[in-house]
């Protein structure tokens, strides 16, 4: 259960940042105006960021070490920043992109795998 709250945590924080790093391209914003509403936005990251990366590790009661929360959470980054870009950008996705994003998934699976590695530290 508490790697299911980690992920739902991960996935709200990586909503804000992929918003707050990306959005300002579709606008008319100054690049001041920009970089302070980014911010604003970025705020409610950490806010769920740190609960998630505190609620999954092992010490602290969760099943995963630093590293395969870093890596799981590079892997939500990217699904966001897909439904992001089509959505929000509307800039598809090229056979390239889905190619490197495929290696990213790779490499989160590869880490996830091995009851030798949960719990390891």
């Amino acid at each position: 259960m508490r790697i299911l709250w980690a992920v739902l945590l991960l996935i709200g924080s990586n909503t804000f940042m992929t918003t707050a790093w990306y959005y300002h391209l579709k606008t008319k914003w100054t690049l001041v105006a920009a970089i302070f509403i980014s911010w604003l936005i970025a705020l409610p990251e950490y806010l769920l960021q740190v609960p998630a990366n505190r609620i999954g590790h092992v010490d602290h009661g969760g099943p995963l070490t630093a590293p395969q929360l870093k890596i799981l959470q590079e892997g939500i980054t990217l699904g966001v920043f897909a439904v992001f870009s089509i959505m929000v950008l509307k800039e598809r996705l090229r056979w390239t992109d889905m190619v490197g994003f495929g290696l990213v998934f790779a490499g989160v699976v590869v880490s996830m795998l091995g009851k030798e590695l949960i719990g390891a530290k």
